[in-house]
This record gives structure tokens, C-alpha cells and sequence, in this order.
């Protein structure tokens, strides 16, 4: 930097500077109080080693800081923004010349990298660093914006409060962390002779949080399906799928998608997902329904007595569930026809006949509807005839069921032709 220059900026900062007079010697009554320095001249005025520092400071931030050893011109300094402004670009300067951030600090060196402080989110996080007896100026920043310089607040979040300031140590706290929280902290001090500074990298750990989730769903059979599941979190959280329901299928995955390619009824129930990482779990289920035709069970044909009562049952498997007809021959049956009540539910028909006529023996068909298809099934309702006095007389073959009624006819002449053929045999 030319003359010229150096005289143009100290003109411009106008620093004042502090010390105590000595009558006498010409360097105390030029360094006097409230004189104002040049450039050349403030590094006259200051010792060799400070000299050295601040020069230092100055070519990294373009501004010079002047380093004062008494408190009371300190405080004077405290309430100048401009002060620290220059701490905060002299810390920010010291850092990025190449500090680790993983490594522990050389106990030697002026500058110190503490461990990462790992904290979850919600909670409250502790940053302290060592004072000293001969500390004038102390500040915590956050990414070059002040915190805290001494017992100042400057930051305008009040979940950051200060805890100690002594000589020993200058504490605060952030209250519950979250995300925006985790950076690069530090903790710029300023001695009588040259500033240091301590860095600690807060890393926030997230919980998992499922962001972004299938809905329950619907699908006709044969179709390909995709199961989504996007989960935030730090660290990343892992993301399986398993299958809940109805007896745990062993279908799962270990990605953000699950792919069911070709669905069958067979797969249809309720789903989890879980996103997990070090700090907890998080799971959500879904609901997968698959639609697909009816299928009835056979029918069985059923025996009744005139005049007694008869049920048809027809049961049918379909999603959605099936509406059920009944026909005679090809003529449907409406409710309450003839005495013939038809009632439905679920998945399950009854026709019931109240008192069966001769007119109500024969074929019946049940027909099973959803919007996917059909099936049906054929029934016969045949007669049974009641044993009576006579027909007990007959022998137990004289009581037949309603397809095989005149066999009972039979029996008389069989017992006829045995008795004629024993008499025969005795002549």
C-alpha cells in the first residue's frame, strides 16, 4: 500500500488512541490521547509484536484495529460497531486460513480447533472458551455475525443467552437447535498484545420425518403399482417397507419406492414404512385394496318337504362386493315373489322359501355382479317326502328323498314275489 494511500484510509478511520501521557518523550505526546493517526503513524505507535498482528489483520480486512491495553479505553471501544466489525473480519480471517475442523487444537497455538459438538434438534447446546487475565476484548460469532461481544448482546435471537463471563471462561447457550443452527462458531479474543481466537463446528442431528407418503389406494388386479416413501432427517434416514396384513406376505423393501409389478388380490392389505436413522424411528402404514371379478362357490342342491321351509345360499368372493340375482329357469326373482324372500349380505345370498309348493321344486341360478365381471352358480330344490304310517309298515326303503319318490312302489311286489317263491320251493 503506497503513502499516499495508507493516508487516505487513516484519514478516513480517524482511530483514536489511548495511552498514558509521560511529559517528556516525544513519542507519548505524539501518541497522546484523542490524537488522531494516520496510517504510518498508529504503527509507529504500537509495540514491535502488536505491530506485527495488526498489520496482519490489516492486509487480510483492509481496516486497521487498535489495541489498547487499559479497560477504560476498552469500553470506550466496546460501544464502537466499527470495533467490532474489524473483530469479526480479523476472527473470520484467522479461520479461513486453513483450520481443521475435526482435529483438537495445538495447546501451543493461538488459535484453537475444538471437537464438534454434535447436538439433536430441540435441544440446548453450551459454547464456552477460555478467558485470561489479560483479555480486554471477548466476542462469540457465528459465520462472521457477532453474538455476544462481552456482556453486549448483539444477536437478535433469544434463544441465545449468555451464561458466564469471568476471567476463567465466556459461555452462552442456543436454546432449542435447530437445522440453521449448525456452522462454524468462534470465539475471538483480544489480548494486550495479539488476538486469538478458539472454533468449534456445531453439527445438529435431525430425527426422521416422513415428508412424503403414499395415500391409501386403490388398484384393479393386474395392475403395476408404486408405493412412495420420502423421508428428511439427519443423518439420512434408512427406509424399509413390509407388508402388515393380512399374514405378513414377506413382500418388503429397502428403498424409497416399492414396486408391486402385476398385482394380485393376494397382495392387497396394509403397508409400513419406516425411516430410521441414529437419533429415532418414524413409520407410517397405507392401505392397499385390489379390485378384481366375482367367484362364486358351487352351489348345493337342497332337499324340503312340501310345505316346509328351504334356503338357497349363494356365496360369492369379489372387491368390490358383488350384488347378487336370482333366476328360475330365465325368469328372475324379484323380492317377496311368491312367498320367497331374498337377502343379502356381504358376501353371502339366501333365497328362503316360507312354505315350499310343488310349484317351487326345480332349477335355480344365482348370479354374482360387481363392476369388474360376473359368475354364477345352478342350485336344485327338489322334494323330500315325510314318512308315514303306511310307509313305515313298507320297510325303510318306503322313505326316499324327493328325486327318487316312486321307488317306494317297488317294494310291495318284492316282498310278493319272495313269498311265492317260497311256497314253490316247499313242494
Amino acid at each position: 500500500m503506497s503513502a499516499p494511500e495508507e493516508g487516505r484510509l487513516g484519514a478516513r478511520l480517524r482511530v483514536r488512541f489511548a495511552v498514558q501521557r509521560k511529559p517528556g518523550i516525544e513519542r507519548e505526546q505524539r501518541c497522546a490521547p484523542l490524537h488522531f493517526l494516520s496510517a504510518q503513524e498508529f504503527r509507529s505507535c504500537l509495540p514491535k509484536t502488536t505491530t506485527t498482528t495488526a498489520t496482519t489483520a490489516a492486509t487480510t480486512t483492509n481496516t486497521y484495529i487498535l489495541l489498547q491495553n487499559r479497560r477504560t479505553a476498552g469500553r470506550v471501544a466496546m460501544k464502537n460497531p466499527m470495533y467490532w466489525v474489524v473483530l469479526s473480519g480479523m476472527a473470520t480471517a484467522l479461520i479461513q486460513q486453513g483450520l481443521p475442523v475435526r482435529s483438537q487444537g495445538d495447546s501451543q497455538s493461538d488459535n484453537k480447533v475444538m471437537d464438534n459438538i454434535t447436538v439433536r434438534q430441540g435441544e440446548t447446546v453450551f459454547l464456552s472458551c477460555s478467558q485470561g487475565d489479560v483479555v480486554t476484548h471477548t466476542a462469540w460469532l457465528n459465520r462472521s455475525s457477532i453474538l455476544y461481544a462481552g456482556e453486549d448482546k448483539w444477536s437478535v435471537d433469544p434463544r441465545v443467552s449468555l451464561v458466564t463471563l469471568n476471567r476463567e471462561e465466556f459461555t452462552i447457550k442456543i436454546e432449542n437447535v435447530d437445522m440453521s443452527d449448525e456452522g462454524l462458531y468462534v470465539c475471538a479474543v483480544q489480548t494486550s498484545s495479539k488476538p486469538r481466537t478458539t472454533s468449534v463446528h456445531i453439527i445438529v442431528q435431525v430425527p426422521p420425518k416422513i415428508v412424503n407418503f403414499s395415500k391409501d389406494l386403490v388398484v384393479n388386479e393386474g395392475a403395476n403399482v408404486t408405493l412412495m416413501c420420502l423421508a428428511s432427517g439427519k443423518p439420512e434416514p434408512a427406509i424399509s417397507w413390509k407388508m402388515l396384513s393380512p399374514s405378513g406376505d414377506g413382500l418388503g423393501s429397502d428403498d424409497d419406492y416399492l414396486e408391486i409389478p402385476s398385482i394380485t388380490r393376494q397382495k392387497a392389505g396394509e403397508y409400513e414404512c419406516s425411516a430410521v436413522n441414529d437419533i429415532a424411528t418414524e413409520t407410517k402404514t397405507m392401505q392397499l385394496v385390489v379390485n378384481y371379478p366375482p367367484t362364486v362357490f358351487e352351489g348345493r342342491d337342497v332337499g324340503v318337504t312340501l310345505g316346509q321351509r328351504g334356503v338357497l345360499q349363494c356365496e360369492a368372493d369379489a372387491v368390490p362386493e358383488a350384488d347378487f340375482e336370482w333366476y328360475r329357469d330365465d325368469r328372475r326373482i324379484s323380492n317377496g315373489f311368491d312367498g320367497i324372500e331374498i337377502e343379502d349380505s356381504g358376501a353371502l345370498s339366501k333365497l328362503t322359501f316360507f312354505n315350499v309348493s310343488e310349484t317351487d321344486y326345480g332349477n335355480y341360478t344365482c348370479v354374482a355382479i360387481n363392476k369388474l365381471g360376473s359368475a354364477n352358480t345352478s342350485f336344485v330344490l327338489y322334494e323330500v317326502i315325510e314318512p308315514t304310517s303306511s310307509t313305515l309298515l313298507q320297510g325303510p326303503g318306503a322313505v326316499q328323498d324327493g328325486n327318487s319318490g316312486t321307488s317306494g312302489t317297488y317294494t310291495p311286489i318284492c316282498l310278493l314275489l319272495i313269498l311265492a317263491l317260497q311256497l314253490l320251493l316247499k313242494f
